[in-house]
């Protein structure tokens, strides 16, 4: 398995000034394993620290914090001499030690020559708990779901993967219906790590569906044992009812499908908490296409995707057969599938912010707008080729975008006021208009 994570963790090596980082993301997207694969391709010794339930650790780090003391310790404990220059520090599960946390700032200040990465499961929600935390005193990075790309890659496929980061539309035209099976198969799959192996590994969509189930229990789990015990049931009705409030025609967020007379104080703190896990992404309403975005922001009205496609069709009962055969019944939620897939591959770029647009009437909507920092890139998205943009057009019209883009299953194709991109190159634009991962 391939991560385009690795090149950001080796660009963060090469940093003469890198501060200590933390890697942000849900549980089992895989950050142990790429701080560890990281270890092994560009360092020669690796001394892993995992401080779940790791008594000795806590006692280390509950005295004073000088690093070189520390540093002695995580020597005795792991039975390696760490040397700055060749060994790569990792601390995995860091929010279960808050002073270890704490310490970031000490080895930043003091001892900046030691290469140090963090993670931690619903570490998000451990750093607005009042944690001791430097800010300014460390680096992040987060880590997502396997784009479609890094899927096709662990699938063997470099070559559709060089193909399609070549753009040569001409030469795709004659691979498409194998790159749309691949893509089909990654809206059923997923992202999720464990997921992906198990169906690279087996074929099966059963036993891939067992695992996504396995990973939705887990998330569960977690509800109960991290989450405040008086917002355990709203986070779990928030969480149940996604499926369906993407399901809906302009998929915004309706409390009412939540609990019949729900209002949004109530669950406010509820969505928060998925939020700051990482489990959920909150895209809010803008009512203008100007810069910057966050100025016309509504905080009333938003949508709520999954951290992953495969997690969502899993949650939504979608088999196998529908999903890649097709089925006339399977209209509706196609579309709320394919925005989720198109966020994804987004939200896994630094430094974009979000949104999605609606005039005040609601009569024109446009799924995601892209604040890049320089403009706004207006995305509507279609779930086969249907290449109706009505109101694509209007948005146009109105707040003339130097690009505007709809993305779908037709070929590609540039007109007077808008390019047609396929879903499963909507990387390349990413890549080219947006910057890279």
């Amino acid at each position: 398995m391939y991560r385009y994570a690795i090149e950001k963790l080796k660009e963060w090596k090469a940093d003469s000034d890198r501060k200590p980082l933390i890697i942000e993301g849900a549980r089992q997207v895989g950050k142990t394993w790429v701080m560890k694969e990281f270890g092994n391709i560009a360092y020669e010794k690796t001394v892993y620290i995992n401080f779940d339930s790791n008594s000795r650790m806590a006692e280390l780090f509950s005295s004073d914090l000088d690093v070189e003391r520390i540093i002695m310790g995580l020597e005795l404990y792991s039975d390696m001499k760490i040397e700055p220059d060749n060994t790569l520090i990792i601390f995995d599960e860091i929010q279960e030690v808050p002073r270890a946390l704490s310490s970031l700032k000490y080895f930043y200040e003091n001892a900046p020559q030691y290469h140090i990465i963090c993670a931690g499961s619903l570490l998000g929600i451990a750093l607005h708990q009042g944690t001791s935390f430097p800010v300014g005193k460390v680096d992040f990075l987060k880590l997502y779901p396997l784009s479609f790309r890094e899927f096709l890659l662990a699938a063997g496929k470099e070559k559709y993967v060089a193909l399609i980061e070549s753009e040569d539309y001409e030469m795709l035209k004659a691979f498409k219906q194998d790159i749309n099976d691949y893509l089909k198969q990654y809206y059923f799959v997923g992202g999720m790590p464990e997921a992906v192996n198990t169906f690279i590994a087996k074929k099966d969509f059963n036993s891939v569906r067992n695992v996504h189930q396995r990973i939705l229990e887990a998330y569960e789990q977690d509800f109960s044992k991290h989450a405040p015990n008086e917002y355990v049931p709203k986070i779990r009705m928030i969480w149940n009812s996604i499926p369906s409030q993407l399901a809906k025609e302009n998929k915004k967020f309706i409390y009412g499908l939540v609990r019949e007379g729900a209002r949004a104080r109530e669950y406010e703190s509820a969505i928060m908490w998925l939020t700051d896990c990482g489990l959920v992404h909150k895209i809010n309403r803008v009512s203008a296409g100007r810069l910057p975005l966050k100025a016309y922001e509504d905080m009333k009205a938003f949508k709520m995707y999954m951290l992953d496609v495969g997690l969502l069709a899993c949650m939504s009962g979608l088999s196998a057969k529908i999903l890649l055969d097709g089925n006339d019944l399977f209209t509706e939620f196609k579309g709320a599938l394919t925005e989720q897939y198109v966020l994804q591959q987004l939200i896994t770029h630094r430094n974009l912010k979000i949104y999605y647009y609606t005039n005040e009437s609601g009569g024109s909507e446009v799924d995601f707008l892209v604040d890049t920092g320089e403009e706004v890139v207006p995305v509507e998205v279609k779930a086969e080729i249907n290449l109706r943009a009505k109101s694509l057009r209007v948005y146009s019209e109105k707040f003339s975008p130097k690009i505007a883009i709809r993305t779908s299953m037709a070929d590609y194709k540039e007109e007077a006021w808008l390019v047609n991109v396929p879903l499963w190159a909507i990387d390349n634009l990413c890549k080219r208009k947006f910057g890279d991962k």
